[in-house]
């Protein structure tokens, strides 16, 4: 077998390869044995039938597709890792057979491969950090959502509904007349001024009394995720039937005992400040090295493969049928509610798609360009921590994790000095 690659526009590589006489019938007899079970011929038993019995009785090209497919899936992949220096495949090649006959077989593949990026500069530009600040109101807010989880509903009569009150009502909505999945409901809870309905919805139910009915008119946004209705004016009728306010609960010790396990108010509010501390570091870290790559993908330019941005949708896809999963919807009821289809609901993750593959492979040259890495004494710092944390042995811990796990390690190590890299060498600004 001998081959040849030439690099061949929108970032593919054009294999070419030849089998000899002797490879293509060693291929030929493979296929064969393989498959004689599946033919049966005349006088003879099934899968006893000489091979050039079967191919005068259903043709001579009768092995041929499983023959050339024994030649790819054993030579494609050796191939691919005798060049992993030179390209990476990034998707499913596109074959040819070129030439086939006693003499030999020439096959080719159109191969996608990880392109290479240009970066205009890396370094210099300015570029705005963020950073955010834990205030005593966030932490008030956080006392405020225990009150909320532990307060108490009592019916209200005598004076109509107000923002923070809980109504119980009955709906129907209605589009030019004509009413619309999901718009009716009896006996629904609704917590006005928390924002559950459409713009306008909750405004208008401030102000009734128990037992009163009205027309609500209301205009559905230009985003709704519900086609029919995106920016339709709907009228909803309502009745409403009850009204409860919720009663907080007094703020002591002995309440946030019971609400948290922490011993005191005063506990309570250092351990959250602490955590939203935490969030907030989390947050402007994250929302920073995004500024950081935009600002850098923004001059950068490349050939990105359709099957990268493909397979980058995939894991956006991947990770939205996992969030659905954990509120209780499958994607296809969800796709249903929404009004649209799969591949349609993918297209709408195209750009983001493309955008990330963007971004880790400005991520990949830089780290190449800079030479950046991970030492052993790095990665068994990062194992350390782990183990403390589960509280392990280290040695013990170390020898339990798989190859994918320290890999991810030495990954995240390599990305943390990346960035740490770019802070340093560019223009960081923090708006006022």
């Amino acid at each position: 077998m001998k081959y040849k690659y030439e690099s061949t526009e929108k970032s593919t590589v054009k294999l070419t390869v030849d089998f000899t006489a002797k490879e293509w019938q060693t291929a030929i007899d493979k296929a064969y044995n393989k498959n004689k079970n599946r033919f049966t011929v005349n006088g003879f038993r099934r899968g006893k039938a000489p091979r050039h019995v079967v191919e005068a009785f259903y043709g001579k090209g009768v092995f041929y597709e499983d023959a050339l497919n024994e030649l790819y899936n054993e030579h494609y992949p050796k191939i691919l890792e005798k060049e992993k220096d030179n390209f990476t495949a990034v998707g499913e090649p596109s074959l040819s057979v070129d030439d086939l006959s006693e003499k030999g077989v020439r096959l080719s593949a159109v191969v996608p491969v990880k392109p290479d990026v240009a970066i205009e500069s890396y370094k210099g530009i300015k570029i705005k950090e963020y950073v955010y600040n834990v205030k005593d109101e966030d932490v008030e807010a956080e006392l405020k959502k225990v009150q909320e989880r532990n307060a108490r509903e009592k019916e209200v009569s005598g004076r109509p509904a107000a923002n923070g009150d809980i109504v119980n009502i009955d709906f129907s909505g209605s589009v030019d007349g004509e009413k619309f999945e999901g718009g009716t409901a009896e006996k629904y809870d609704l917590t006005l001024g928390s924002g559950s309905f459409i713009p306008g919805f909750e405004e208008q139910i401030v102000g009734m009394n128990v037992g009163e009915e009205k027309d609500v008119n209301v205009t559905f946004p230009a985003d709704y995720h519900a086609e029919n209705l995106k920016g339709k004016a709907a009228v909803f009728a309502v009745k409403l039937n009850g009204i409860k306010e919720k009663e907080l609960p007094e703020v002591n010790d002995g309440f946030i005992k019971d609400a948290t396990g922490n011993e005191t108010v005063e506990e309570y509010k250092k351990k959250t400040r602490e955590r939203l501390e935490k969030q907030a570091e989390r947050r402007g870290r994250d929302e920073t090295e995004n500024s950081i790559l935009a600002a850098i993908s923004e001059k950068a330019t490349c050939e990105i493969p359709e099957a990268m941005i493909e397979s980058q949708i995939d894991s956006i896809m991947q990770n939205v049928e996992y969030q659905l999963m954990y509120q209780g919807l499958k994607l296809d009821d969800y796709l249903q509610y929404l009004g649209t289809s799969k591949e349609a609901f993918r297209k709408t993750y195209y750009e983001q798609a493309k955008k990330n593959v963007l971004s880790q492979l400005v991520i990949e040259k830089i780290i190449k360009l800079e030479g950046l890495g991970a030492t052993e004494a790095e990665i068994d710092e990062k194992i350390a921590e782990q183990a403390k944390q589960v509280e392990k042995d280290f040695d013990e811990y170390k020898k339990n994790m798989d190859d994918r796990q320290k890999a991810y390690i030495e990954q995240d190590i390599i990305v943390t000095k990346l960035f740490d890299f770019l802070k340093k060498n560019n223009e960081m600004y923090v708006e006022a």
